[in-house]
């Protein structure tokens, strides 16, 4: 019994230093920002008057792009903001777009406390200008989370603002099913309003914005940078696919992201005639579940078809965000799996990603970055269960490194493909010149608590945002407490700011704009394909030739003799190849995965 005890006190020791440990390591609350009259500017949405940032920025927060998408203007394209009568103070963030609370996202609250975060009064977008700004580089950040989470305010873009001298911009977007949906009873002949592409539309009417007032802020409209990352990546390849944001735009960054578009089927239609489990018309039946007025889906589905478009349309805007989140499962960090980008043939050209950029008359041709990080999945595999074991939600482990270690470099190097080498060579084949890749392999995280994030992590998704924007303190999830502050990730930092810095003025990443750097070659030039982004400890800055494609993975993968025999090769066939489309069952079958069928493996 005595001893019994004694290890009960060791555990609740060990949890109260780890909670604290962890509540300490979040960033303080940041103190209220006081108007500066010098910072006054005026622009279609009104007079503005913002502050004077800890970097020296001035930065105007929380600035209206468009009216408020709520009411009769909800499932609609944005319209031109209606000005202010008085000034507007923008010194906070505005409200982020409805979306499943979650730490991830920036919503303080617990996942648990409520159906719904933010509200629909969101497209606000947030500008950092250095001190007497005058035509310079302008560089618009579009945020990631899946499309159906996060917000602008997840970056402060005052470093890169001062250290790069440029101008940086970042945007709020609808999201989930406020951003992409597509009910033919919401239709009326407007090939823009029918698209279903509302958050797209709203990244175009970003840069509309941005084209009319960014001058008053010392940015160059005729010079104007989209760079974003994850979902935000995809969303800056939307961009240079749209032929409605042609001209608004003339550089792009695409961070760990790739080309991906839905069949309008998969929004429009029931499940069982090819629709999303999310779909419109799905989503309708769940509501009407919900209100008890069916029993079941089919039940539902008798009721909505006998509906005119009027009634149906009623029914949609009669219903809050609460009562749409309240009936979806989000998945990691609050993201919820639904239909987005529709090729719609309009907003977005129905072509899939080879077709469209092969060709310099399908897209915007513009000079283009695009990277990956080289551990990409463990942020989403560093704290699941089926790789990880943890102890009263505070000390982790690995169950099974090794295998751990192999899925992660099976799944980057697919999204490496998929993200980077493939779309560059169908860009050089346009004609594009200007093509410049990266891989980001910053691994140099401490341990926490016994658990060792250099593997656990090492050059995770979405963990090199810090260094472009000089930022390690707030952020994704306040995820702070991961970087160890040092010279390394310091001069890191210094170097990537400057290589996106010069690639917004001139359209090249160069030796950066200090000059300084190793020169970043475009793709295939001197048979070099991708630079490496490392510290100067850890291999450095260097460029290099390998090209990753998915028929390469696969041909890797069935010769692989490290892999158990077993369901191991298996399940990473079918996370590599199921979702892109290239699972052949009678590959699988021949790989010796009978005895697993691919609908009972997650991620099928």
């Amino acid at each position: 019994m005595r001893k019994l005890a004694v290890i009960l006190i060791i555990v609740a020791v060990a949890v109260i230093v780890g909670a604290n440990w962890y509540i300490n390591s979040l960033p303080a609350p940041p103190a209220p920002n006081e108007a500066d009259g010098t910072t006054l500017r005026s622009t279609e949405s009104g007079d503005v008057v913002g502050f004077i940032d800890a970097s020296g920025a001035r930065a105007w927060l929380g600035v209206p792009f468009a009216r408020p998408p709520a009411g009769a203007l909800r499932w609609q394209a944005p319209l031109p903001p209606v000005p202010a009568e008085g000034v507007i103070e923008a010194l906070a963030f505005g409200e982020m777009c409805p979306q499943l609370p979650s730490l991830l996202s920036g919503d303080s609250q617990s996942p648990e406390s409520t159906a719904v975060a933010g509200g629909e009064d969101c497209l606000t977008l947030n500008i950092w200008s250095p001190p007497n700004a005058s035509s310079l580089p302008v560089m618009l950040w579009i945020h990631g989370g899946g499309n159906s989470i996060g917000h602008g305010g997840n970056v402060n873009g005052g470093n890169l603002a001062v250290g790069g001298d440029v101008v940086v911009v970042s945007i709020n977007y609808r999201l989930g099913l406020f951003g992409w949906f597509n009910h033919p009873a919401l239709h009326t002949g407007d090939p823009v309003n029918d698209s279903g592409n509302y958050g797209t539309l709203d990244m175009i009417r970003a840069l509309e914005w941005t084209r009319d007032n960014i001058a008053e802020f010392g940015g160059d409209p005729g010079n104007v940078t989209v760079f974003g990352e994850s979902a935000g990546a995809f969303n800056t390849l939307a961009m240079m696919a749209s032929p409605l944001a042609k001209g608004l735009f003339h550089r792009a960054v695409v961070q760990s992201g790739g080309y991906g578009v839905a069949s309008l089927a998969s929004g429009q239609n029931h499940q069982d005639e090819g629709g999303h489990r999310y779909s419109a018309p799905e989503i309708v039946n769940a509501l009407l579940i919900a209100d008890e007025r069916a029993s079941d889906a089919t039940a539902a589905r008798a009721i909505q078809d006998g509906w005119t478009p009027a009634e149906i349309r009623d029914y949609l805007y009669a219903k809050t965000p609460a009562d749409i989140y309240s009936l979806l499962d989000g998945g990691g960090f609050g993201m919820v799996d639904v239909p987005n980008n529709f090729k719609d043939g309009h907003v977005l050209p129905a072509l899939e990603a080879e077709e469209l950029f092969s060709d310099l008359g399908n897209y915007s041709a513009v000079p283009v970055i695009l990277g990956t990080n080289r551990d990409e999945p463990t942020l989403f595999m560093s704290r699941d269960p089926r790789y990880v074991d943890n102890l009263l939600g505070i000390f982790y482990s690995l169950k099974d490194e090794d295998a751990y270690r192999r899925e992660v470099r099976y799944s980057a190097r697919a999204w490496k493909a998929r993200g980077v080498d493939e779309l560059a060579q169908f860009l050089a084949a346009s004609g594009n010149p200007n093509v410049y890749a990266y891989r980001w392999d910053w691994d140099e995280e401490p341990s926490a608590l016994g658990y060792d994030l250099s593997v656990a992590l090492g050059a995770a998704h979405a963990l090199e945002i810090a260094f472009v924007f000089d930022d390690f303190e707030g952020g994704i999830g306040a995820l702070g407490y991961i970087y160890p502050n040092d010279e390394n990730q310091a001069a890191l930092s210094r170097s990537m700011m400057s290589y996106w810095a010069e690639f917004a003025y001139n359209g090249t990443p160069g030796q950066g704009r200090d000059g300084a750097e190793t020169p970043w070659l475009a793709w295939g030039e001197d048979g070099k394909t991708s630079i490496l982004l490392d510290t100067p400890t850890d291999g450095g800055i260097r460029m290099d030739d390998e090209v990753v494609t998915s028929a390469d993975i696969k041909l890797e993968l069935m010769a692989d003799a490290s892999l158990p025999e077993g369901r191991e090769r298996c399940e990473l066939y079918v996370r590599l190849f199921r979702w892109q489309g290239l699972f052949d069952d009678g590959e699988y079958q021949r790989l010796g995965c009978a005895a697993y069928p691919a609908e009972t493996i997650a991620g099928f």
